[in-house]
């Protein structure tokens, strides 16, 4: 899909997605990044820092919030920015066994446009049961 600078405004909608995150997911993340923080693993462990129980990563989180831009902008290599802050956890239950998980919402919008640098800023807003979980979401992509 190509995308023309000139065919955004601030505003525009670039979609949404629902993420399901399991346990498993938190496992091979762990593995990938090589966070082994109990918290991201270990219920009790968990729960004795006063966590609701297991939370997902902040950046398994945060990287998979941003496939939303990636899916729109049809090339990972045109997102050249993107911060974001973590305002609260993401639990991820598992119910005897059963990778219940967890539901995290995002949707994105232009919020700015800059013609001279030929790129736009995506805001993403990330939710799960209806609380964000990151805010100040942004991504700047170059558009050609």
């Amino acid at each position: 899909m190509s995308i023309a600078l000139s065919e955004l405004a601030p505003g525009r909608d670039i979609g949404s997605a629902s993420l399901e995150i399991t346990r498993a997911d938190l496992v091979r993340y762990a593995g990938a990044s090589g966070d082994f923080n109990p918290i991201h693993w270990n219920e009790r462990f968990a729960r004795s820092v006063e966590l609701p129980g297991v939370i997902a990563h902040g950046m398994f989180t945060m990287g998979a919030a941003v496939q939303l831009v990636t899916d729109w902008i049809g090339d990972p290599g045109a997102i050249i920015d993107y911060q974001t802050r973590f305002t609260r956890p993401v639990p991820v239950e598992d119910m005897d066994g059963d990778a219940a998980g967890a539901v995290v919402e995002v949707s994105g919008a232009i919020g700015a446009i800059d013609a001279d640098n030929s790129t736009a800023r995506v805001d993403l807003t990330v939710t799960f049961n209806g609380q964000k979980v990151l805010v100040k979401a942004q991504a700047v992509v170059r558009i050609w």
